[in-house]
């Protein structure tokens, strides 16, 4: 995600880093030698003009339509940032709470824990971008259960499981009982929603028949444009097709870029930011390392 100062407009209004230009200029370049081919036909070799009223009203209709794209996409764009804000809080809150019970009485457990719980939002951004990857806080936890996650058929979901076994082992060496261990679950299972809901957005595109039917009237009206407006403004239609194309197109690649923000374009959520916030508080709670932990016999801590 690109950051900005909203209030210095005038600094970014020559930007083309995450404005579309780029995604949009091959078709804006063709609308726009069209342009000149109707208005050199329509002045050297017959009239073509046509009336302007039906162009005046489909131009309503599609930026209604327009405007029904990019609010759709940006609704998809808030949810996911709202999904991804609750991982941040329920991490912080599973390693907040389980402390309470652990950094004292059980540092390596408490560890393992906190380990996995930072994976966690490595191993959804990855799965959401459709790559395997744990993350730099893997490589602090045993090799065979890393390797055993990796290779689980949802990453994710596998991690999931080693946070709430290693709540499960706090329960069987009596430092709380089940009821705890059933709160403190609940982070684990509203983690899984939130995933599960970011995966809804990244795998449920904008309807096809809706999209279609917007880039049809949009090529038809901006590919018809230079007919409605040859006969009053000459050469200067040209310049016309060329700024309706450029404010038509970039809307609808707006929508586009937004509407499944998990992924590395330059407008998508800041997933490797948000782990990284999510990994240094973590880690902060973390208790010193020691050689061995006092009271956890060493083939428990390394069995962790």
């Amino acid at each position: 995600m690109i950051q900005y100062d909203p209030h210095r407009w005038l600094h970014h209004f020559f930007d083309l880093k995450g404005s579309m230009v780029r995604e949009i200029v091959g078709r804006m370049l063709v609308s726009t030698v069209w342009a000149v081919g109707v208005v050199a036909f329509h002045r050297y070799v017959r009239p073509v003009d046509i009336p302007s009223t039906v162009h005046g009203l489909v131009g309503v209709a599609l930026g209604l339509l327009l405007v029904f794209r990019t609010n759709s996409s940006y609704d998809r764009f808030w949810e996911g940032r709202k999904l991804w804000g609750g991982i941040v809080n329920e991490t912080r809150n599973l390693a907040r709470a389980a402390g309470v019970f652990l950094r004292e009485r059980d540092p390596e457990l408490y560890r393992t824990l906190v380990r996995w719980t930072a994976v966690f939002p490595s191993s959804a951004a990855s799965g959401l971008r459709g790559v395997r990857n744990l993350g730099p806080i893997a490589a602090q936890l045993p090799p065979g259960d890393v390797q055993q996650v990796a290779a689980a058929q949802h990453a994710t979901l596998a991690v999931a499981w080693r946070m709430s076994e290693a709540l499960a082992e706090g329960r069987r060496r009596g430092y709380y009982n089940e009821y705890t261990q059933m709160a403190l679950d609940q982070n684990v299972q509203l983690l899984i929603d939130y995933v599960g809901g970011c995966e809804r957005i990244h795998r449920t595109p904008m309807p096809f028949a809706y999209m279609v039917h917007l880039r049809r009237a949009l090529v038809l009206y901006c590919y018809s444009l230079p007919f409605a407006l040859v006969d009053s403004f000459g050469w200067l239609a040209v310049v016309a097709t060329f700024l309706v194309s450029y404010v038509f197109l970039g809307i609808e690649e707006i929508g586009v870029e937004i509407e499944d923000p998990f992924g590395v374009d330059e407008n998508d959520l800041p997933l490797e930011q948000i782990c990284g916030v999510i990994h240094a508080n973590l880690l902060a709670l973390l208790p010193p390392e020691t050689s061995q932990s006092p009271g956890v016999p060493e083939k428990v801590a390394q069995s962790q």
